[in-house]
């Protein structure tokens, strides 16, 4: 059998937004249906970071958000902030919180998540729970209005497991509208993209120190 042909993935033509530049790092805004470093296929080389070196050529990934997923990235500007902003992730010392919206009618005011995620290896890119080798993973969750069909919801993932708010709201019974990876038909159906934002991300500085909040409000 010919091999499967490769995935191309939509070419978002919306500017990254500059929310913030300083000497060792930037904080932008990453459009949805962009990838945040390129695809294996040269038709997929179209990404974030190959975009920003344009302009700033010594930009480097230190963490990604998904190809549906909008909102805030850090990008550091130069080896030592890539190091020391790389070691806050992989401490947790960075704080992350998103915007969701989400089906159907959440009755707890907050709340959290704490199930073990896995790669399903069978149908990669997709991710299960399993207790059996999966690694643990806590999101928190709280309620910020309710509608008569969907919920708006602020996430706060204290680990960063692949697909985690996606898998674990649905594991909750309420997954993210327009979650193509997750939600039932229905749920997908509700809205056009990913309704899933990256809001905030607070860190240390790593020139002066000082606690970085970067702020990035949904669109949606």
């Amino acid at each position: 059998m010919p091999d499967a042909p490769p995935y191309l993935v939509p070419h978002s033509r919306e500017a990254i937004a500059i929310l913030h530049e300083d000497a060792d790092l930037l904080l932008v805004r990453k459009p949805d249906l962009l990838l945040s470093i390129p695809g294996r296929h040269r038709l997929n080389r179209d990404c974030l970071i190959t975009r920003l070196q344009q302009r700033y050529p010594t930009a480097s990934i230190v963490h990604r958000l998904d190809l549906d997923t909008s909102g805030i990235m850090v990008i550091p500007l130069n080896k030592p902030a890539h190091a020391h902003i790389s070691r806050q992730f992989q401490q947790r010392q960075v704080e992350k919180c998103y915007h969701a919206v989400v089906y159907g009618v959440i009755e707890q005011d907050s709340g959290e998540i704490d199930l073990p995620i896995a790669c399903d290896w069978d149908n990669r890119p997709r991710q299960i729970i399993c207790h059996r080798r999966g690694k643990a993973a806590l999101t928190r969750f709280e309620v910020l209005q309710r509608g008569c069909d969907r919920t708006r919801v602020l996430l706060r993932p204290v680990t960063g497991r692949s697909h985690q708010l996606r898998l674990h709201m649905r594991e909750l019974g309420h997954p993210i509208l327009g979650c193509d990876l997750y939600a039932h038909r229905r749920a997908l159906a509700m809205a056009d993209r990913l309704l899933l934002h990256a809001t905030q991300l607070a860190f240390t500085h790593p020139t002066s120190g000082q606690r970085l909040l970067g702020e990035c409000p949904p669109d949606f």
